[in-house]
């Protein structure tokens, strides 16, 4: 057998050559955004064509902690792909709080690469895309990405399209969103309560009072929680201006004027006052340790199948929780993972070649994933394995290609990729699911709404201001910076994009 590092010199000792040559005589390499030589003719020809391409190297930014086998990993990888593909891939880690400013500069500065994480959260998608950042990928996903359009759940592409048009692709895993209520199983049998009836935040006031008179030291709500009101933001930064799930007329309204608001809002106002939640929620800068001690009854998480293991493992103890609705698939919640091409590299079509790859190899995202076998876990059996501690290998399992081809972590369910599978199909689109705004003519009222917003979003939604006195100011406040000229403006691009649709 060939060594797998003298495979990946000699090509890229041939891809030197062949430039030199191809320089020499005139030809020219593969330039401009398509990056693919011209074709003489369909038929016979096509494997002659294929035999003679010239090997390529992918420039592949990715985020996370970078691993110290992270090349050693990388030449694994580069050996399996090479004769597949006929390109290599160099992959760039950044650390997870360093990737979307670094991401930034080089696409600024035009840095050359080709692939880059992306999401809703860090080297933002949606922006990205709209500004050109990105390669628009509707022929390409046709021609070399069939593998990724099977993988997918179509509500993962029609989600993250942008002006009709796909830019990214997001990681084959969780699809919807399903808010939870999750609770400290230790205390519930400690204390004999019982979760059974519980759907919304009102259902927990017995279980609260009940909890505060047996652990009076312990405030059952440890930190401000996540709400859930049945509403669609077309713009995440801004939660008051919303759409009803179950509209039929798709008009936008000011969430915080509804009932449904002034009730959740209200609720959490008696539950502060009755001393369910710490006196300083509202300006807690870190709340996270109560999960280590153990100290707390309930607090707000977003669900995902056997997540409740997940919990109790990272916890230490049982962990249990009880879903707050449906699932849900919001446009935030298909872009929490993508990679996408830049829009001036010169391989795009190499690039989806190897995007195809991690849709569709196991052998490929699992290496990716895990790193080698025997050095980096051990295999438990056909599809399950454990991590060999200290390794030298970590990635990011999430951020990246198809999650249902991965092993299982020893313990874990057998049919766990299929649970998600029908976690996925079970969801319902949101009513705004591919529509994203066009901030252009807005930005400055946005800026002073946000700014608006964040002087007491979290004194209101932790419970800290009485809703009834403040709320009518607040909404005063919202109108005074512009909030009637974002709403006809998002609107009027939502009744187009409708129109568009039809």
């Amino acid at each position: 057998m060939f060594n797998k590092k003298w495979i990946i010199g000699l090509a890229l000792v041939i891809l030197a050559a062949s430039v030199l040559a191809a320089c020499s005589s005139g030809n020219g390499s593969n330039g401009g955004n398509q990056g693919t030589e011209p074709k003489a003719s369909k038929g016979a020809q096509n494997e002659g064509e294929k035999e003679n391409e010239k090997p390529v190297n992918l420039i592949w930014y990715t985020i996370g902690t970078p691993p110290n086998d992270l090349k050693k990993v990388n030449d694994e990888l580069n050996a399996y792909i090479l004769p597949k593909i006929n390109a290599t891939v160099e992959m760039r880690m950044l650390d997870w709080g360093d990737y979307s400013q670094k991401m930034q500069v080089t696409i600024a500065s035009g840095e050359p690469y080709d692939i880059a994480f992306t999401s809703s959260w860090a080297n933002d998608y949606f922006a990205n895309a709209k500004k050109g950042a990105f390669y628009e990928l509707d022929a390409l996903l046709q021609e070399k990405g069939q593998g990724i359009l099977q993988a997918l759940n179509p509500a993962f592409l029609e989600g993250t399209k942008v002006n009709g048009h796909h830019y990214g692709l997001p990681t084959n895993k969780e699809l919807p969103q399903q808010r939870v209520f999750r609770f400290n199983k230790t205390m519930l049998d400690k204390n004999g309560l019982d979760i059974s009836g519980v759907r919304t935040i009102q259902d927990l006031a017995p279980i609260l009072k009940a909890f505060q008179e047996k652990e009076p030291t312990i405030p059952p709500i440890p930190a401000k929680i996540a709400e859930f009101l049945p509403y669609d933001l077309p713009i995440n930064d801004l939660p008051f201006i919303g759409m009803p799930l179950d509209t039929t007329d798709y008009k936008l309204i000011n969430v915080w004027e509804t009932p449904e608001a002034m009730r959740y809002l209200e609720t959490m106002h008696e539950y502060y006052k009755a001393g369910y939640l710490p006196k300083d929620v509202a300006t807690q800068t870190d709340a996270g340790d109560y999960f280590k001690t153990g100290k707390w009854l309930l607090d707000v998480a977003d669900a995902q199948p056997y997540a409740d293991n997940l919990w109790s493992s990272d916890a230490g103890y049982e962990v249990v929780s009880v879903p707050m609705h449906d699932p849900i698939a919001f446009n935030w919640s298909v872009a929490g993972a993508m990679q996408a091409i830049n829009a001036k590299s010169k391989h795009p079509d190499k690039a989806m070649e190897f995007l195809n790859l991690l849709y569709t190899d196991p052998y490929v995202i699992n290496l990716i994933d895990y790193g080698i076998e025997n050095v980096h876990y051990t295999k438990t059996g056909d599809q399950s394995k454990d991590s060999i501690p200290d390794s030298g290998y970590g990635f990011p399992a999430f951020t990246v290609g198809n999650l249902m081809l991965t092993y299982l972590n020893t313990g874990d369910p057998a049919d766990k990729w299929e649970k998600f599978k029908a976690f996925n199909d079970s969801a319902t689109n949101s009513p705004l699911l591919g529509f994203q705004v066009d901030t252009t003519n807005i930005t400055t009222e946005l800026a002073n709404l946000k700014n608006a917003k964040e002087a007491t979003y979290n004194s209101l939604f932790s419970g800290t201001l009485d809703p009834k006195e403040n709320l009518p100011k607040v909404n005063q406040k919202l109108k005074d910076n512009g909030l009637d000229k974002v709403m006809q403006e998002v609107q009027r691009q939502i009744d187009e994009w409708r129109a568009n649709q039809k």
